[in-house]
C-alpha cells in the first residue's frame, strides 16, 4: 500500500515519500515540525487513506512506557478480595482479570494491520523512548504477571510525533525513519486553505495570506502563528464577514489585522507588534 495524499490533507512529495519509506523499512516514522503543522493529522489521514484502523496514544509528562504495554491493577484485585464472597473468589484468583491492555498490546493483537500514533513523545521523561526500544524493534513484550510473551500478529504502521521540546536518544533515533515537516510556503499554504475553504474569495485569501506571512515574519516573535491558527483566523474572518479592505494596508506597511488574537497568543508578541507599528508611524 502506498500513500499518495488525500482530499483532506495536502502532503508534499517528500512527505509522501517519507511515509512510504517508513512502511517499506517497517520502521516507525518520526515526524517533527512546528506545533500546528499537521503532524498528528498526518497519521489520521494516512490511516484513512490506506483503510487502516488508527490507535492513538497521546503522551503526557507523567506517561510511562509501561502504560502503553499494560498495567496490573493490584488495587482493584485487593479490593475485590476483601469485598467478594465465595462467588467472587474465582475472579480474584485469575490475575488476567486485572491486567489492563495498553495501546501497544491492542495494536499487537489486532487481527488486521493497524496504524499506531504515539503523539508528542518529547513530552515524556527522557527515558521514555529508551523504555520502548525493544518493543518497537522486536514487536513483542513479556507480561510477567501472567508469564505471557505477546507478539505482534501484524507489524503496525507507527507514527511518532515530536515538537522538539527534548532531544531523543540516539539508540531510539536509529530505529526510526525521520521526517521534518517544513513550514508551508505561500503556494502550499494556499493549497491547504483551498482544502478547508474551497469557496473563499480569491481577494480575501490573497490579503489574508499576505497579512499572515507579514505577521509570521516579524523578527523577535516568541511564538510564530501556525497553519492551524491561520485556519482558525480565516474561519473567524468568514464568520464575522470581515471585508478584504480591512486586511489591506494603504502604504504596504504592516498594520494590526482584525481578530489578531487568533494569530498572536501572548502579550509579549502583541506588545512587540504594537511597538513595531509605532516605529513605522514615526518613520513616515
Amino acid at each position: 500500500m502506498k500513500f499518495a495524499g488525500s482530499d483532506q490533507y495536502v502532503a508534499t512529495a517528500d512527505l509522501m515519500l517519507a511515509v512510504n519509506a517508513s512502511a517499506t523499512l517497517q520502521r516507525p516514522l518520526l515526524v517533527k515540525g512546528e506545533p500546528g503543522t499537521g503532524k498528528t493529522m498526518l497519521a489520521e489521514e494516512v490511516a484513512a487513506a490506506l483503510g487502516l484502523p488508527l490507535l492513538q496514544w497521546h503522551i503526557k509528562s507523567t506517561t510511562k512506557a509501561q502504560q502503553g504495554l499494560y498495567e496490573y491493577d493490584a488495587v482493584s484485585r485487593l479490593r475485590d478480595s476483601q469485598l467478594s464472597g465465595i462467588e467472587g473468589t474465582e475472579k480474584v484468583k485469575n490475575i488476567e482479570n486485572y491486567i489492563v491492555k495498553g495501546v501497544l498490546w491492542q495494536a499487537f493483537e489486532a487481527d488486521q494491520p493497524v496504524a499506531l500514533l504515539i503523539d508528542e513523545i518529547d513530552k515524556a521523561d527522557i527515558e521514555f523512548p529508551n523504555d520502548l526500544l525493544r518493543e518497537i524493534d522486536r514487536m513483542e513484550f513479556y507480561v510477567y504477571e501472567t508469564r505471557q510473551l505477546i507478539k505482534a500478529k501484524h507489524r503496525p504502521l507507527v507514527f511518532i510525533t515530536s515538537n522538539n521540546e527534548k532531544e531523543l536518544p540516539d539508540a531510539f533515533l536509529r530505529r526510526c525513519f525521520f521526517h521534518y515537516i517544513k513550514f508551508p510556503d505561500p503556494a502550499t499554504m494556499q493549497a491547504i486553505v483551498d482544502v478547508h475553504f474551497p469557496g473563499l474569495k480569491k481577494e480575501l485569501l490573497a490579503a489574508a495570506l499576505k497579512t499572515f506571512f507579514d505577521v509570521r515574519n516579524l523578527p523577535g516573535l516568541k511564538k510564530k502563528p501556525s497553519t492551524s491558527e491561520l485556519l482558525d483566523w480565516l474561519r473567524l474572518l468568514v464568520a464575522e464577514d470581515i471585508p478584504t479592505s480591512a486586511l489591506q494596508s494603504q502604504d504596504e506597511k504592516i498594520s494590526i489585522p482584525p481578530l489578531v488574537g487568533a494569530l498572536l497568543k501572548n502579550e509579549q508578541d502583541l506588545t512587540l507588534f504594537e511597538k513595531l507599528l509605532q516605529m513605522q508611524r514615526h518613520n513616515r
